[in-house]
Formats: C-alpha cells, sequence, structure tokens
C-alpha cells in the first residue's frame, strides 16, 4: 500500500430511512464533491437516493 492513499473508503446513507447500508471507496483526486447514487433500500424495499456521509 502507498502512503497517501488517493482512494478512501465512504459509506453512502439512504435518504428515506437515513440508514447507513453501503460502504465502498472512491478516488479523492477526481472526486472531490459528495457522492449521491441511486442505490436500492432494503428497509424501504425500493431505489432511494443515498448520499456520502462523514
Amino acid at each position: 500500500m502507498a502512503k497517501n492513499e488517493k482512494r478512501v473508503k465512504i459509506t453512502l446513507a439512504c435518504e428515506d430511512c437515513k440508514r447507513r447500508n453501503y460502504i465502498t471507496t472512491k478516488n479523492k483526486q477526481n472526486d472531490r464533491e459528495r457522492m449521491e447514487i441511486q442505490k436500492y433500500c432494503r428497509w424501504d424495499k425500493k431505489h432511494t437516493l443515498h448520499k456520502e456521509t462523514r
């Protein structure tokens, strides 16, 4: 592993139920803004918007 990690782990939380459902990685240099993705929420049983949390 390199000392300066360019890829960081992020957590995605559902906007409807506010649960943290997914953990993924993103390139910190290319994607500075917070990530927003349509993902499946198993508690809402539908696809909802998931945003990056800290």
